[in-house]
């Protein structure tokens, strides 16, 4: 692919923090104009390597690039084409909503004939009109929220970096920000996304899981989902899953079973082999109405089993 297509590469990146490896030589490259979600449980790693990407820290070896810029020679001229969101949200509380747009503005040198415009643009796309004075934390959280991108995206980057971006806000307020993040992307903007959601990561081009700061699965969300498991799954719908978890993880041919809501998903070699035995054992068991269906794994199943096989593969990490 033309370097001119990809937003961001790296190469055997890795950063040490004495003799702790937070992010372990991982290689990916992102596409310019797509959505990236870098997804990993907490203290994987995710915010270290953003924060390198971001020229906020070096990496203790290998390289990468950020809009064509180098994340080592080049940080200076990195923070200058890039957005990056917090979730955090970036904002000063004991600032006005329109002071901290300024204080953006200032940030990121926007031309004094373009301030005003930009700041419009901001209070329109937050929906702020007419709340300009007042002060941020007073805000509820899906008000922060908008108002923290639009101050990231106040000098129009063309790279913008959300780490969890939706944290501690409510299901009606994530979709409505991932609708925005989607309108971005079909402008072009390339947008580098971490969250432990994974329903909002299905809205992604594609993905990395990475863990112990160690990438172990990537690929589109599709792919997640077909490749990574190889063997089969099985949904076993029944009153009071807990209670028969554990024995159902019991019967030959079970590999893994874990709930899933209010079902039980189980992870097997030979799917009719298995769900004849479970269903045969659920009758005896007098479970009252049940049902064992195949399915496709979710992408939460591929996160659990993708982190489970590195565990059981791999030694234990610092």
């Amino acid at each position: 692919m033309p370097t001119e297509n990809i937003a961001v590469s790296v190469q055997n990146l890795e950063k040490k923090f004495g003799e702790f490896t937070a992010v372990n030589r991982i290689n990916f490259e992102v596409q310019a104009g797509e959505i990236f979600g870098f997804l990993g449980p907490n203290g994987a790693g995710k915010s270290t390597t953003i924060r390198m990407l971001c020229g906020i820290i070096p990496p203790t070896s290998g390289s990468g690039k950020v809009g064509g810029f180098d994340i080592i020679k080049e940080q200076h001229k990195i923070k200058e084409h890039i957005g990056y969101m917090s979730q955090k949200f970036s904002l000063y509380n004991d600032l006005t909503i329109e002071e901290n747009i300024n204080f953006y503005s200032g940030i990121y040198k926007i031309p004094a004939k373009e301030k005003k415009e930009r700041f419009k643009e901001v209070i329109r796309t937050a929906g702020l009109e007419g709340m300009e004075s007042n002060l941020t934390a007073t805000l509820a959280g899906g008000w922060k929220q908008r108002l923290a991108l639009g101050c990231a995206l106040i000098h129009k980057p063309n790279i913008i970096f959300l780490d969890e971006p939706t944290s501690g806000v409510d299901p009606i307020t994530r979709a409505n920000f991932w609708d925005t993040i989607k309108q971005l992307a079909a402008q072009g903007v390339t947008v580098f996304v971490t969250t432990h959601y994974m329903d909002e990561a299905e809205n992604c081009n594609r993905m990395v899981l990475i863990y112990h700061g160690t990438i172990i699965a990537q690929g589109t969300p599709q792919e997640m989902k077909t490749k990574i498991i190889k063997d089969e799954m099985l949904e076993v719908s029944v009153p009071s899953s807990q209670d028969w978890l554990e024995k159902i993880s019991k019967l030959a041919g079970i590999k893994e079973a874990a709930l899933f809501g209010s079902n039980i998903h189980v992870v097997v070699s030979n799917s009719s082999q298995a769900t004849s035995s479970i269903n045969e054992f659920l009758r005896q068991a007098n479970a009252g109405e049940f049902s064992v269906n195949r399915i496709t794994p979710s992408l939460e199943d591929v996160f659990v089993y993708s982190i489970e096989n590195y565990d059981k593969s791999e030694p234990k990490k610092n």
